[in-house]
C-alpha cells in the first residue's frame, strides 16, 4: 500500500522537472523511504527538497509512520542508466566488462552503447622504443558490469 502510493507521488514529482530521473527507490519493512535521483544537469539541494515535498506533503503520518530521505546519486556511485552516461560525455570513466577494465574519456553515449578513447604507450612496430597511440573502444551497455566516473583531485 505505502510503496504504491510513494511510487505514484514520486513519479508525479519527477514529471514536474523532466531533467530529473530516478536511480533507486526502496522502502524498508520499518517504512524508511530512500529515493536516489539524478539529473541531466546535476541535482541541487532544491531538487531534492522538491521531490521530498512531493512525497511527504501527500502522505499522512497519522495513517502510517515513515521516514523519508531524498538524495542525489553521489559522484562515487556507479553509473547504472544509459541517461547517466549521456550527461557524463567528456569525463574520464573506468568501465569493467568481461573482457577487462578500460579507463578513458567518454566521447559518445547512446541508448545502446558508449565509446571510450584513451592514449596508450606501445612498442614501435619496427625498432626499439615506444610510441603513443590513440585507442578507441565501443562498449555495449549489456557488456558493462560496472562503470564509474574517475575523479581527479
Amino acid at each position: 500500500m505505502l510503496k504504491g502510493k510513494v511510487k505514484e507521488l514520486l513519479e508525479a514529482g519527477l514529471q514536474e522537472d523532466e531533467s530529473l530521473f530516478l536511480i533507486d527507490f526502496t522502502i524498508t519493512p520499518d517504512n524508511k523511504i530512500k529515493v536516489i535521483i539524478d539529473g541531466d544537469h546535476g541535482v541541487t539541494v532544491n531538487d531534492c527538497i522538491k521531490i521530498s515535498r512531493a512525497i511527504e506533503h501527500n502522505l499522512d503520518r497519522e495513517e502510517e509512520d515513515f521516514s523519508l530521505e531524498v538524495a542525489s546519486a553521489g559522484a562515487t556511485n556507479p553509473l547504472v542508466l544509459p541517461r547517466q552516461f549521456g550527461k557524463n560525455v567528456g569525463r574520464k570513466l573506468e568501465v569493467i566488462t568481461e573482457e577487462g577494465t578500460f579507463e578513458g574519456n567518454l566521447v559518445q553515449a547512446n541508448e545502446n552503447s558508449i565509446v571510450l578513447e584513451w592514449k596508450a604507450r606501445e612498442s614501435k612496430p619496427v625498432g626499439k622504443g615506444k610510441v603513443t597511440v590513440q585507442k578507441r573502444k565501443e562498449i555495449n551497455f549489456s557488456d558493462i558490469k560496472k562503470a564509474k566516473v574517475v575523479l581527479k583531485f
